[in-house]
């Protein structure tokens, strides 16, 4: 995985530079598309087929994306199919996203709970982290049953956990310690 990242990291950079900030949002919502078709092991089989040529790969892909491609995002997309960097796409879409968002002041929020949370939930769980990490958050929700109560905030590589788990684990090293 490590070494996917690695790959992806000057594709993502590279196509951040050519990014003017007006576009950013769509070239965001495109490259996201394409790496969600990039992520189907079908396709990459197809892909790596000697039979199939560049052309014919870039047409199912962006064709399966069913999204307009900006003229950058389309040449962008052929370069990662010259280079046969297909299986790195979702690691450089993903990258890139994280760019942007660095670039307007956000950074993405992953927040684990035990139970599904409303909207409403989240909104009072986000602002106050806002506050602690000093930033704009855009969170996305998972369910961890295993967290049994409370939440698990990741933000890049910071971790927040006020889970029960966490917890009852802290409490288990203070007993036997």
């Amino acid at each position: 995985m490590a070494e996917l990242a690695t790959i992806a990291r000057p594709y993502a950079d590279a196509l951040f530079k050519a990014t003017p900030e007006a576009e950013q949002a769509a070239w965001v919502d495109q490259v996201r598309a394409l790496a969600v078709v990039a992520a189907d092991a079908q396709l990459r089989e197809f892909a790596d087929n000697p039979r199939v040529t560049q052309e014919q790969v870039f047409g199912v892909v962006t064709g399966a994306a069913k999204v307009v491609l900006a003229p950058v995002v389309a040449n962008f997309l052929r370069t990662v199919l010259e280079n046969g960097r297909l299986a790195a796409l979702p690691l450089m879409a993903e990258q890139y996203q994280a760019l942007v968002q660095a670039r307007q002041g956000v950074a993405e929020a992953q927040i684990f709970s035990a139970y599904p949370i409303s909207d409403a939930q989240v909104s009072d769980i986000v602002v106050p982290l806002e506050k602690r990490f000093g930033r704009k958050l855009a969170p996305t929700v998972q369910v961890d049953p295993e967290l049994i109560g409370g939440v698990r905030v990741v933000v890049g590589d910071e971790v927040l956990d006020t889970s029960v788990k966490a917890r009852l684990e802290r409490m288990k090293s203070a007993l036997l310690a």
